[in-house]
Order: structure tokens, then sequence, then C-alpha cells
């Protein structure tokens, strides 16, 4: 950040009175531009036991399947969200079951949310974000081509706990980031 958004002046860092951080301060306004973390939300949709999975057709991780999700918006639920980047990312309309993984993404500044969905029909698609869609069973998940460690992990916890018949929501932590594989 180089300038202040309320009047346009030059920032700097410094940590402002009374804080522990170091913030953007306006030079001139005094105004204090605080970045928070961007949430994630989505779905782990399903049907008849097999999970629905998107290729991704934007970077990063072009080419990778995917739980669909995406960032949230102003003025939205992170359920609304998360049923919005479904329908988005593989135009599938959901029924949402429960918050299922909070999945703290610390060094870059995001925290995913993934809910077990249950899909309302076998309609689906490929959104624009997406280059193909799949229902996958799942002894059948591409494990090798998993975009990102969140969407894994959800994915690993959700395998576990379909054997155990109890769906408990995961609070969970990555703390360091996945280099490409492959491609």
């Amino acid at each position: 950040m180089k300038y202040c958004s309320t009047c346009g002046h030059p920032v700097e860092q410094r940590v402002p009175e009374g804080d522990n951080r170091h913030r953007y301060v306006c030079i001139s306004c005094e105004t204090i531009h605080y970045q928070n973390p961007r949430i994630v939300a989505g779905t782990v949709p399903v049907w008849q036991g097999k999970i629905l999975l998107c290729r991704r057709a934007i970077e990063p991780r072009y080419g990778y399947w995917t739980l669909p999700a995406g960032f949230m918006e102003n003025s939205e639920t992170t359920l609304e969200a998360a049923t919005r980047e479904t329908w988005e990312e593989a135009l599938a309309e959901v029924t949402v079951d429960n918050l299922y993984t909070i999945i703290h993404v610390p060094h870059i500044d995001q925290v995913h949310m993934f809910y077990r969905a249950t899909l309302t029909s076998e309609n689906f698609g490929a959104g624009e974000e997406s280059l193909e869609t799949r229902l996958f069973a799942l002894e059948d998940i591409p494990w090798d081509e998993i975009s990102f460690p969140t969407v894994r992990r959800t994915l690993e916890l959700y395998v576990e706990d379909v054997q155990k018949e109890h769906f408990p929501v995961h609070v969970d932590d990555i703390r360091y980031s996945m280099k490409p594989q492959g491609r």
C-alpha cells in the first residue's frame, strides 16, 4: 500500500499508539488501514457417496482438482459464499448439512471454511472457473492432482469421517506453502 484510500496522501508502516502490530498509517489524515485475513468458503458436495470436484481453469494451480470454493464477498455470510461458489464453479445446487472444516492459513492471511453439502440433483457442470467437474468415489479421488493443502486436508478428514460415520467440525492450521508437484 502506498497511498491512503481516504485522502490520497502517502502512507507509512508503523505501530499505532495502543496497537502491537505494524499498520499502514496515513501521514496526513492519520487513518489507520487495517489488513485482515480473507475468508475462503466452499462445500464438500456429495451425491450418492461420491464427491464433486472441479478442475481449475484459473491460476493458481490451473488444471488441478479442487472443491468448489472461493473468496467471500462483502454483505454475504460464509454459508451464502459457499453455496454461491458451488454454483459458480460447478453449476450445482446444494443443501448444506453443516460446517465441516475451518483451516487457518496464516502465512497467506486466509481462513478456509468448508461445509458438508448434498447435491439437490445429479445436475452439475463446469462454471467459468472450471475446466470440468466430476463425481469421484472416495477411493478414486485424484490425490496427486489436488490443488491446495486445505482442500487435501478437508478431503482426508472426510474420507476418515465416512469410515467412522461421524462428522464433527474440524479446526486445523496449515503453516507452510505447498510446492507445485508435476506440472
